[in-house]
């Protein structure tokens, strides 16, 4: 009986190690990484976009990780630990059957991300992504304060205007928000 004490104690202890030293400190040290110079916190609105980007499954087909590879260049720099420094948990995806968006507040504007989430396939014919349309409003008339969102005539309701929703604009302010802060190498 004394040896299968030894032995469960032994055992706990080997565990407690490892879970130490390959989880716990690790953690520990990556959550002490200071941003990288330049970078800006979310907002507000960005921190609530990203929780129902989050939400709303994008993180399954969208990564937020540029590789160090020449294929990777047309998102942005490779990215460096300083990058997720406000974003915790790291939304650094496994598969990209999107876009990675890791710049993408560079590469694209409000209104064209509004048009993208009401209809993807008016912006671009071959998306697969599915439409947020039911995240928008359809108004005969659009009523003061509204964000009306100017979607190509082809892809609109008929004879009305679709208006954004707070939720939209939320998801637009965070994805806006993803802009890599120039590395020193990188200054002119």
């Amino acid at each position: 009986m004394k040896s299968v004490r030894t032995f469960s104690l032994a055992s706990a202890g080997i565990f407690l190690i490892y879970a130490l030293s390959m989880g716990v400190i690790p953690g520990i040290m990556l959550s002490a990484t200071p941003p990288t110079p330049g970078l800006i916190d979310f907002t507000a609105q960005a921190k609530h976009g990203r929780d129902l980007y989050v939400g709303n499954g994008c993180t399954y087909c969208h990564t937020q990780q540029v590789r160090p590879l020449a294929q990777d260049k047309v998102w942005g720099r490779a990215s460096v630990a300083g990058d997720y420094a406000y974003s915790s948990p790291e939304l650094l995806g496994t598969e990209r059957t999107g876009p990675d968006l890791t710049n993408v507040g560079a590469r694209q504007s409000d209104v064209w991300e509004q048009i993208h989430l009401y209809n993807p396939r008016a912006l671009v014919s071959q998306s697969i992504m599915p439409s947020y349309r039911w995240m928008y409003e359809e108004k005969d008339k659009a009523a003061p304060g509204d964000v009306v969102v100017p979607v190509p005539a082809a892809f609109a309701p008929a004879g009305k205007v679709v208006i954004a929703s707070p939720d939209v604009l939320a998801i637009t302010a965070y994805l806006h928000a993803l802009k890599q802060a120039p590395l020193k190498a990188e200054a002119p």
